[in-house]
């Protein structure tokens, strides 16, 4: 049994050109090079999700408690936040 399913896929010609190429000099067929791109796009769609969820459970009231707290140690050289 094969892990793989078939997709029709319309692309404009320019696109498929561009595609054609890069893949061509990559070494690789026009179906790893899109397959390749899907994925990467699915694991950039599931990063954002993963840290939006996260930033919504976020107690921004306990970060900022932990930020001003007193004690520690402070910075050593090069620790320092860039001035923008």
């Amino acid at each position: 049994m094969s892990n793989t399913s078939t997709y029709p896929l319309r692309l404009p010609r320019s696109v498929k050109a561009a595609v054609e190429k890069l893949a061509k000099e990559e070494g690789i067929s026009l179906n790893q090079f899109v397959a390749t791109a899907v994925a990467e796009k699915l694991a950039a769609m599931n990063t954002a999700a993963f840290f939006s969820e996260r930033k919504n459970r976020a107690d921004f009231d306990a970060f900022k408690k932990i930020l001003t707290r007193e004690g520690g140690q402070p910075p050593r050289a090069g620790d320092e936040l860039p001035i923008s």
